[in-house]
């Protein structure tokens, strides 16, 4: 008797399992109790690698995609890709006024690349979604496009000796920063790495190296904050700085 040919139009996940785990699978399974929770806004973008690094160092994930996503997480790190797309889609899925409101209950934010120009009060050039969540000017594609990629290594005493190899793919910087921003590290007299308040900025791509202090700098971000909202139990910390447009 013939066997019967597989049916190959049967999906080869189990029932109830999830379909992009291959691409995006649950590392925030294997995090310690008590780890610190840091959603990765997973609109676009290299958001799995963020996740991968998190969880590399100790720290559960959550792929963040609309506004209750933000109530199961400490920090919110905002990926390279297209901030154009990350705009509108932050827009379209409700998420700007939300994530406004957290980081001003104090809820820390990471943005890289086009994560640093979502977070920016303005840019440049252009006009698209912001975040306006730290004062500086970003300057999209500032370095030029993506055959003008490149690696080089940096001097950021806040992470610790140098070097710092950083990644820059069709990268911005900070064309103005308001007093209230430390610059972090500079490249060719332009600015690619700042904070405020609870806002952390790179031009660069940490996620993309094996060097994990830029990471490691927002988990300590992170357990300050949560550490405040433990001792005060209000909100998810201490207000942050209104940024002025």
């Amino acid at each position: 008797m013939t066997e019967a040919a597989p049916d190959i139009r049967r999906p080869s996940y189990a029932p109830g399992a999830r379909r992009d785990a291959i691409l995006s699978p649950a590392y925030e399974q294997a995090a310690p109790v008590g780890a610190p929770r840091v959603g990765v806004l997973a609109l676009q973008g290299d958001f799995r690698e963020h996740r991968a690094t998190f969880s590399r160092l100790g720290a559960a994930t959550v792929e963040v995609r609309k506004p209750a996503d933000l109530e199961l997480v400490d920090g919110l790190a905002i990926p390279g890709g297209e901030s154009t797309t990350i705009g509108k889609l932050m827009n379209h899925f409700d998420l700007i006024e939300p994530i406004k409101a957290r980081h001003a209950a104090g809820m820390p934010v990471l943005g890289t690349c086009a994560g640093l120009i979502t977070v920016a009060r303005t840019i440049a050039e252009g006009d698209q979604p912001l975040l306006g969540l730290i004062d500086i000017v970003a300057r999209r594609n500032a370095f030029g496009r993506q055959v003008h990629s490149f690696e080089v290594d940096l001097d950021v005493p806040a992470f610790g000796p140098p070097p710092l190899r950083a990644v820059f793919i069709r990268a911005p910087w900070i064309d103005a920063a308001g007093p209230r921003v430390e610059v972090l590290a500079s490249y060719q007299g332009h600015g690619v790495a700042a904070r405020q308040g609870h806002v952390l900025v790179t031009a660069f791509h940490p996620e993309l190296t094996g060097d994990t202090r830029v990471h490691d700098a927002f988990l300590a971000m992170v357990r300050a904050a949560s550490s405040t909202t433990e001792a005060t139990g209000v909100g998810a910390g201490a207000p942050t700085e209104e940024v002025v447009s």
